[in-house]
């Protein structure tokens, strides 16, 4: 099957996440929430909330280099986005599921991809994982037009924030809510690719 490209103004519903498989691609448009390591050990681990309506959004793992201005209306919140990069993603595996079971989140952005435990909450749930390439971060800060607001920014700069997108993308489905996992498949042709090459010489794996 051909790969597609969706243009998808958040928030979604579980049927347009359905759609998605592993690599289509996908651009984000009006807002996209960011969070990480800490953010979600306080939400999870200590039992703070959000007033953030996360239901059918996409959540990016992140810690963003902002700058403090005034208050305005091009900086409601009162930072001006410096580099709003993507970090790894495996160690907030654990937090797949209550992003999605407690926020109705619908995607998660990172990098490195996540595991088994997460594939079967997108599957359940109706979710994917969408990866960033690393080292990118100068471009996806040129797709945030606006830092709308923050919550929990005790904890900078892993707060929770909310930004204003433009166009962010294209990501890559990595992981769909069909099984699909595009880190497994590599893992498979590269342990064929290994178990072939040790064969050529000779070696017994």
């Amino acid at each position: 099957m051909a790969s597609k490209h969706y243009v998808l103004d958040m928030p979604v519903t579980e049927e347009q996440v359905r759609a998605l498989r592993v690599n289509d691609t996908v651009t984000l448009r009006k807002t996209l929430f960011g969070i990480r390591d800490a953010t979600q050990i306080h939400m999870f681990d200590h039992g703070r909330k959000t007033d953030f309506d996360l239901r059918g959004h996409a959540v990016i793992h992140t810690a963003p280099n902002v700058r403090r201005v005034p208050i305005s209306e091009a900086y409601p919140a009162g930072y001006a986005p410096v580099c709003i990069g993507t970090t790894t993603s495996d160690r907030m595996e654990r937090f797949t599921r209550p992003l999605m079971e407690q926020y109705g989140v619908r995607f998660i952005v990172g990098k490195g991809g996540l595991r088994d435990a997460s594939q079967q909450a997108f599957a359940e749930l109706g979710g994917a994982y969408l990866a960033i390439v690393g080292g990118t971060a100068a471009l996806e800060t040129t797709w945030i037009e606006q830092i709308e607001a923050v919550d929990m920014d005790d904890l900078h700069p892993e707060s929770l924030w909310r930004f204003k997108l433009h166009d962010f993308g294209p990501l890559l489905v990595a992981m769909d809510s069909h099984g699909g996992s595009l880190y497994r498949e590599v893992q498979a042709v590269s342990a064929a690719n290994r178990a072939q090459v040790l064969k050529n010489l000779g070696v017994n794996a």
